[in-house]
């Protein structure tokens, strides 16, 4: 099974980077393959609410978020990953999330759009580290991810969330937590 990883940090081989590693380790363990799409490296503009999506169910912009439309049509299995920033999601990753309003309208357009909410194979995980130990520190951003896989059309399964990281690289010595993205991947792909 393949499945598509949407990479939501800025920092390279930061924590988040560390943290879906050893989620990537479970997936090729149990016979899977992932792509890792590291969005800090590509060129989405932000949704400028101009309802053009709203009519013909297509983004206007024209950016490295065109292609991604296509890929997340075709995959059975989504991981978006980003740390905490102010209890939400990494603005890479909010750009991302709200430029998949065009896939929610196409959905609202489409006749065939049945035909996609009716995949149970198709599931969204989400997977996240944040520095503080907050009580509610990841509430709005698995708000915001289940609501996004619900604009794509699939169903939200399950997440991996991991507080009180804050040093870069200080995910790679969270050896328990390690094992547990381990045997996230391999639950990723059952």
């Amino acid at each position: 099974m393949n499945v598509l990883i949407f990479n939501g940090s800025p920092r390279k081989k930061g924590n988040t980077e560390i943290l879906l590693n050893a989620v990537t380790h479970g997936i090729r363990k149990n016979g899977g393959r992932e792509e890792i799409i590291r969005l800090a490296d590509l060129a989405i503009s932000p949704c400028s609410a101009c309802g053009g999506c709203d009519k013909t169910g297509k983004c206007i912009i024209q950016d490295d978020m065109i292609p991604l439309y296509e890929k997340i049509d075709q995959a059975e299995r989504i991981v978006i990953a980003s740390p905490i920033y102010f209890y939400g999601v990494t603005a890479q990753t909010k750009i991302f999330i709200d430029r998949t309003q065009a896939m929610w309208s196409r959905k609202l357009l489409s006749a065939s759009s049945k035909q996609r909410d009716e995949k149970p194979k198709r599931k969204g995980f989400f997977v996240s580290v944040a520095a503080t130990r907050g009580e509610k520190v990841f509430v709005g951003a698995s708000l915001t991810l289940r609501y996004c896989f619900d604009a794509i059309g699939i169903s939200f399964a399950e997440e991996l969330l991991v507080k009180g990281v804050d040093k870069r690289g200080e995910m790679a010595e969270k050896t328990d937590e390690i094992e547990r993205a381990k045997e996230f991947g391999h639950q990723i792909i059952k």
